[in-house]
């Protein structure tokens, strides 16, 4: 009886343990991307009044142009970021980076609703929001390969999938906050009051939320797998090198995963406002409504698939959800064209199909590298990917439709990155429950070793 009091004892602690850790990793890993995604959804709600704000006047689709450039130049340096954060969390940890980069979005953010505007100082204003956007920006490129390195390897190995899902529920939520504030203040505000200074408030509660992200991830120890290498005196010195030379076909396949979350993504919860108001006259309200929908479905889900992976494993999820996708992306365009109840129904079973990717896909890119080099190949996958499909979206869309003449444009553009990710997934091994940490991790690579 003793021995069996101790057990059930025993496993009751681990459980709580268990349960407190992912508690504190979850803080850790997703305030980034929340205060990341705040602050790209105050930008992109607020371009026409920044264009006003930082750009002259005489022409205002100028100006408009300008901020959606400084916004595309912003996405176009992440991977410089993620070429410089990745190796550096491989070398110096996962905390560290974690630290630096919040530190760096939070401080440039900061800095942009205290900036002067073109009324002001003239062209200084527009050059130092070019600046401080490319900060943000690099810094964004380190923001995805720590949180996720980090997360994956701080939650409990029956959980991880649980775990890292919240990294995108962390992108959702900070998406909704920053809809949220700017519908308050566009309905709150007159036209004078939200350009002299209505508009400089989402950046400015940027502030207190990146130092509160900065105080949990400055007290947090970093991962076990990456304090392992330290003491074994294994810590690569030329991440990049050694992940280029040995694990090319990992980076590849990570980013086909990717490629197959950035896409429907974009379309989903960006440009599928547009197409709404654009080709099916629906109207600015009903749109936005159906995207707020969507991404509140998304917070349901997304961390239900993340621990449904933990149950049946990364691929069957992962697969059976690209392969939904193949399959309804054209039907679901053609649905829309039925009417309003059409498109809530297609835009629903598109958001669940997003969703099920985004609960695995991190997790599984994860476990896909060694830990000697996981946040290089996951920072270079993700923002390569990012940089390449995810921001030309949008823009592709409407020039693909404008040349052919045809709206279901959307539907094969779908297919053609679910077949990709099918494909990433279908040369993959099943990852669930694995060890992060690999004897050749330790073993076969001494200090230096590329």
């Amino acid at each position: 009886m003793p021995t069996a009091h101790t057990d059930v004892t025993t496993t009751e602690v681990e459980v709580a343990t268990d349960a407190v850790a992912l508690r504190r990793s979850v803080a850790a890993g997703a305030v980034g991307v929340f205060v990341h995604w705040f602050d790209w959804a105050a930008y992109a709600y607020l371009a026409g009044t920044v264009a006003t704000v930082f750009f002259p006047d005489e022409n205002s689709t100028t100006g408009l142009l300008a901020v959606f450039g400084v916004f595309a130049v912003s996405f176009g340096i992440r991977p410089i970021g993620a070429m410089v954060f990745g190796p550096l969390g491989d070398r110096i940890g996962r905390k560290r980076t974690l630290s630096l980069v919040i530190f760096m979005m939070s401080g440039a953010t900061l800095t942009i609703g205290l900036l002067p505007g073109y009324a002001a100082i003239g062209v200084g204003a527009p050059v130092l929001l070019v600046i401080l956007r490319l900060i943000q920006g690099f810094a964004a490129g380190g923001e995805f390969g720590s949180a996720a390195s980090f997360l994956a390897e701080s939650s409990p190995r029956r959980r991880r999938g649980f775990g890292v899902s919240w990294l995108e529920v962390g992108s959702l939520l900070g998406f909704l906050a920053g809809s949220f504030v700017y519908l308050l203040l566009s309905t709150g505000l007159d036209e004078a009051q939200l350009t002299s200074w209505g508009w400089r408030v989402p950046f400015l509660i940027s502030a207190p939320l990146g130092v509160i992200g900065f105080i949990i991830r400055n007290k947090i120890e970093d991962t076990p797998e990456y304090r392992t290498l330290e003491a074994n005196d294994a810590v690569p010195r030329t991440p990049v090198r050694e992940l280029l030379r040995h694990h090319k076909r990992r980076l590849l396949q990570a980013a086909g995963l990717m490629a197959a979350m950035h896409v429907p993504f974009y379309a989903v919860l960006t440009y599928l406002v547009t197409y709404e108001t654009d080709h099916l006259g629906h109207s600015a309200g009903s749109a936005a409504l159906l995207s707020t929908v969507i991404s509140l479905l998304g917070l349901v889900l997304v961390p239900v698939f993340g621990l449904l992976s933990d149950r049946v494993g990364r691929k069957p999820v992962f697969i059976g959800a690209t392969a939904a996708l193949l399959v309804a992306a054209t039907p679901a365009f053609l649905l829309m064209r039925t009417g309003l109840a059409g498109t809530w129904v297609a835009g629903l079973l598109l958001g669940a199909i997003l969703a099920a990717i985004l609960g695995t896909y991190a997790v599984w890119s994860a476990e896909i590298f060694p830990t000697r080099t996981r946040q290089s190949g996951l920072s270079i996958a993700y923002n390569l990917t990012a940089a390449l499909f995810a921001g030309t979206v949008p823009y592709l869309m409407t020039v693909l439709i404008s040349a052919t003449g045809s709206t279901l444009v959307p539907g094969p553009y779908l297919m053609v990155f679910a077949a990709g990710g099918l494909i990433a997934a279908l040369s993959l091994k099943e990852t669930t429950g694995s060890a992060l940490l690999r004897p050749e991790d330790v073993a076969d690579a001494p200090p230096g070793h590329s």
